[in-house]
């Protein structure tokens, strides 16, 4: 059944999702403070919006992909000159909150929400820009079971995996686990492949036995961070992203956050935000967060361990 769809937050993520959503058949608005996000997805054929009051009038669900938990509270509640969502939108707006936030913040947008006469799941999703041209993305949700019912044809355009985590706020708190994994997994993969070079090991036959031994993971297999293995993987596009790594250290900073609350021993977690952190601070942030394995290059020593 089509829905009338207000699409917030048109970057790297958000366009191909919306034009997902536009290509099953929901009449789909869509908004971006940016210019050039509103150009690019004019351009892919979705329906732009001058304004966030355009987008959301008459909307039923409000989709929001957006950066942090701040913007998000903000586009909600808006400020003294510019109403927020929350007031702009029809009584009983199905709110789908797709941006990676603290747990808190999304069950604070899900009081808001609730206290204004609307619904809200938090659905924040997993599998890049990749997941999101081809459809592949995982969605991980906490809401009401009859809101995320209402949404779950919404979210299967978009992904190929959704799974209901519980209440409010466990959609998040899935994704901020998931994301310190990948982080993690990400720093070892890349350590593994630069200590294979300097042993003299090479990156095909590495991957060609990780990846079918107890090693492979999502970081070998899918976003491989030296170029040749996996032929669609960042590496070989320069690290475009993808998923940057200024994204990477924010998720990992949200962890920090969640280890901290929940007073969890987790000393990877700690290590791979530390590097992330750095890496962010310079010219790497904007690279996908395979190029990592960069920062690990660099701070290792030259030449070949042992001769081939």
């Amino acid at each position: 059944m089509s829905k009338r769809i207000a699409f917030l937050g048109l970057g790297h993520m958000g366009l191909p999702m919306a034009q997902r959503l536009r290509d099953a058949g929901h009449q789909l608005t869509g908004y971006d403070p940016m210019l050039v996000a509103r150009e690019a997805a004019a351009r892919r054929g979705i329906q732009v919006a001058a304004s966030v009051r355009e987008a959301v009038s008459g909307a039923e669900v409000v989709v929001t992909v957006l950066l942090t938990g701040q913007q998000v509270l903000a586009a909600y509640r808006g400020t003294p000159e510019e109403p927020g969502l929350l007031e702009l939108a029809e009584p009983g707006t199905l709110f789908v909150e797709s941006s990676t936030i603290s747990v808190e913040d999304a069950q604070l947008a899900h009081r808001l929400a609730a206290a204004a006469g609307h619904r809200n799941i938090d659905a924040p999703m997993s599998g890049g820009v990749v997941g999101a041209e081809h459809g592949t993305l995982a969605f991980m949700v906490g809401g009401a079971d009859a809101d995320v019912a209402d949404a779950l044809p919404l979210l299967e355009a978009m992904g190929r995996r959704v799974v209901h985590c519980g209440a409010s706020g466990l959609g998040q708190a899935a994704k901020v686990c998931n994301n310190m994994i990948l982080g993690v997994s990400m720093i070892a993969v890349s350590e593994a492949f630069v200590l294979g070079e300097r042993l003299g090991l090479d990156a095909q036959t590495l991957f060609d036995v990780v990846s079918n031994a107890s090693g492979q993971c999502w970081a070998v297999t899918t976003n491989c961070p030296v170029p040749g293995p996996v032929p669609e993987s960042p590496a070989n596009r320069g690290f475009a992203p993808g998923f940057t790594s200024k994204l990477m250290a924010k998720d990992l900073a949200l962890a920090d956050h969640a280890v901290e609350f929940a007073d969890v021993d987790a000393p990877l977690a700690a290590l791979a935000s530390a590097l992330y952190r750095r890496f962010a601070e310079g010219p790497g942030g904007e690279l996908d967060f395979s190029a990592i394995i960069d920062e690990i290059r660099a701070n290792s020593g030259g030449g070949v361990a042992v001769p081939k």
